[in-house]
């Protein structure tokens, strides 16, 4: 490929991705927010012709709490702490069906997405595995996969991609996902800025550092070349950047944030490089005009390094299937 490539990921995991931190009493909006935010990604990747992978946790594609326990992997992680499991009692609290419950189930806004075929459905684990955390194994990872592809396959949906659940890579499970169909995943940047770890293991002073990064570059563009992404199976497309959602007491900051993600694709679209953002629905959760209109601007700059380098979108997999049939 002679060409940069734009890859936007997005992991959809409604209060699956963060029930052990938060509850709907005080991240409740922020959850709710995402039923209009997915059909207005909808509508804006589609006006400027943008392909995007959206990573969603298996147990949002079930229309009913019958339906989810009758469809639960044998093999479950046992992690040291049993916060991190939602097969600890979390599914008591589950209203009986999608229409009750918005916080837990979304096969509505799966079904949206299945209308825009330019995008991609992959996945983000069924249970938002955590790979890193001790007390989970090898064994109960395939078995929360295997869960994940059969639920998505009833949907008509045949899984190839991988976001792992808070970046926690873990390369001992690559093999894994080749066995099962996965051929690619997003990896972590190459910086220890952002190196995966469990839970316990991260520091302040990491996040920090991490929170000065979306401003002021200090640990590179972070973007790919095909020799790189081509090195092994599965397919390694690391993230670029994380957006951050529009914050009122860092508004101030804005014009750096916007002007370090698009100095990171126009380097990517002069060199012929991948660049690869990511961020959550639930980001754009509150405040959504302010993020609308700060995504909006970096389509606006995708679209001129479009006309100008020929830089190009694409979904996870359909960059991996490129890149695997490259000579």
């Amino acid at each position: 490929m002679t060409n940069g490539k734009f890859v936007i990921s997005l992991d959809f995991e409604l209060m699956w991705g963060v029930r052990d931190k938060k509850d709907k009493t005080n991240y409740g909006e922020h959850i709710k927010g995402v039923h209009n935010v997915i059909p207005r990604l909808l509508v804006i990747f589609n006006k400027y012709k943008i392909k995007a992978t959206f990573s969603t946790v298996g147990l949002l594609f079930f229309e009913s709490k019958k339906e989810l326990l009758s469809n639960l992997p044998d093999l479950k992680p046992q992690y040291n702490d049993p916060n991190l499991s939602p097969y600890n009692g979390y599914f008591d609290i589950l209203e009986n069906d999608y229409k009750m419950d918005i916080y837990h189930f979304a096969p509505n806004l799966i079904k949206e997405i299945q209308k825009y075929p330019e995008q991609e459905i992959g996945t983000h684990t069924f249970s938002h595995y955590y790979c890193l955390e001790p007390g989970q194994t090898i064994d109960t990872f395939k078995a929360d996969i295997e869960t994940a592809i059969s639920v998505a396959r009833k949907n008509n949906i045949q899984l190839t991609s991988l976001v792992f659940p808070r970046n926690q890579f873990n390369d001992d499970y690559l093999k894994i996902c080749i066995e099962l169909g996965i051929f690619c995943y997003r990896g972590n940047e190459h910086s220890w800025l952002y190196k995966a770890k469990n839970g316990n293991d991260e520091s302040a002073i990491r996040r920090a550092f991490r929170l000065i990064d979306a401003y002021i570059n200090i640990s590179g563009h972070h973007c790919y070349s095909d020799d790189f992404l081509k090195i092994k199976m599965p397919i390694n497309i690391p993230s670029s950047r994380f957006l951050r959602p529009f914050s009122r007491k860092l508004k101030f900051l804005d014009g750096f944030r916007l002007q370090r993600i698009k100095s990171g694709m126009t380097y990517a679209a002069k060199n012929n490089l991948t660049y690869h953002l990511w961020w959550h629905p639930h980001n754009f959760g509150l405040n959504q005009d302010e993020n609308f209109l700060f995504l909006e601007k970096i389509l606006t700059h995708y679209q001129f390094l479009n006309i100008t380098y020929n830089f190009q979108s694409h979904t996870m997999s359909s960059l991996a299937n490129i890149i695997k049939n490259e000579k």
